[in-house]
């Protein structure tokens, strides 16, 4: 019977093993990207550009307002004016700078001249960060695609969250938070 039972159970290895062999996997194709040095960050995110952003909060009216974005040189080596205005009026007026921390890991940050310095990264086409503000994480994307600018903020409440999971090795707990408010929109370059 002992005899058996291990002949079987080889059977039944040879055959899940032959099967496995057989089995067609796609065959994967590598994907050579040049570094993100070589990005063209920030050259082709340089100028002026205006649009309209689309302020989103569930349970409210969607509210847009004119945002303006200056990147331009400065006369510091490397460093660009990351100059962010809303509304028409230029009233809430934003003067930030852009400085290279270490660009070949595409890492840079925003000086917000007042103490506040946010790291941001480069990835491919996109510069984008996050930070958190008197308990409010806030993403920000900005995307240039076509000559165009796509900007994206996200909101997210740290103390609203969700937690599941077990706890386990297999199963950790997992936090999900709210995203209180989503705000959107398309810069063109102005002149």
């Amino acid at each position: 019977m002992k005899k058996a039972v291990i002949l079987i159970s080889f059977c039944f290895a040879q055959l899940f093993t032959s099967a496995q062999t057989n089995i067609q996997r796609p065959k994967l194709k590598r994907v050579t990207t040049s570094p993100i040095a070589t990005s063209n960050f920030p050259a082709a995110f340089t100028g002026n550009w205006k649009g309209q952003l689309q302020w989103m909060v569930n349970g409210k009216p969607t509210q847009t307002f004119t945002m303006q974005l200056r990147i331009q040189p400065t006369d510091s080596a490397n460093q660009y004016t990351w100059q962010i205005i809303y509304g028409d009026d230029v009233k809430d007026n934003r003067p930030y700078i852009l400085k290279p921390v270490d660009t070949a890991k595409g890492h840079w940050i925003i000086d917000e001249n007042d103490g506040i310095i946010l790291d941001s990264y480069v990835h491919g086409n996109s510069i984008h960060g996050a930070f958190t503000v008197q308990g409010n994480t806030i993403v920000d994307n900005y995307k240039v695609e076509d000559g165009k600018m796509q900007v994206e903020f996200f909101s997210i409440k740290l103390a609203d969250k969700n937690q599941s999971g077990k706890g386990t090795a297999e199963t950790p707990f997992v936090d999900s938070y709210k995203i209180s408010s989503y705000q959107t929109g398309v810069l063109a370059r102005v002149k």
